[in-house]
């Protein structure tokens, strides 16, 4: 069975996790709410699918022996699908060692905020040969005269639609300078 990674799989990402799930794979999510976590589960009759992995994952520490541990028991992980905050600059870092050490080949599919610098994120990544790396940010909506941020529908949708085409960059909605709209 195919096994994917899915860090903040609650919340934003949510749909993605239980989509991951229908198209086969053992899900094992990286969450902060044990809450949000239970009701995730419980929309799904697949949750004998899903690893749920409670912890901070500014804790470097207890994050690396979460991921080799599901690792351990559920086998390689073939996708990780990371919305990293920014107040966890190592956590991306501490994934990306775990996981390569046991695939010959997966993907990352890296979530971004409309405010990344796309390119720099790519270039001060140190990325492991046996990783293909995927960039998706973003952006917001213009409705009507006004700008409004993504939904979690539309967020999910996106990734979504990445991890379905697998490209390599995809922007959800615009991104240009937030100063003209939000």
């Amino acid at each position: 069975m195919k096994h994917a990674l899915v860090v903040g799989g609650t919340g934003m990402l949510s749909r993605v996790s239980l989509w991951l799930l229908d198209q086969g794979y053992h899900v094992s999510i990286i969450a902060r709410n044990s809450n949000r976590m239970k009701k995730l589960i419980e929309q799904t009759d697949l949750n004998y699918e899903i690893t749920p992995l409670i912890l901070d994952y500014n804790n470097n520490a207890e994050l690396q022996e979460k991921v080799r541990t599901t690792i351990d028991e559920n086998g390689g992980i073939d996708m990780v699908v990371a919305w990293i905050h920014s107040t966890a600059p190592e956590a991306l870092k501490v994934i990306l060692a775990e996981v390569s050490i046991r695939k010959d080949r997966w993907d990352l599919f890296h979530i971004l905020g409309s405010s990344s610098d796309l390119k720099r994120v790519k270039r001060e990544a140190i990325l492991p040969k046996n990783c293909s790396y995927h960039q998706v940010q973003l952006g917001f909506l213009i409705e009507g005269s006004r700008p409004r941020w993504l939904t979690q529908k539309e967020i999910s949708d996106g990734v979504i639609e990445a991890i379905k085409k697998r490209k390599k960059i995809l922007t959800i909605g615009q991104i240009e300078s937030q100063e003209k709209h939000i």
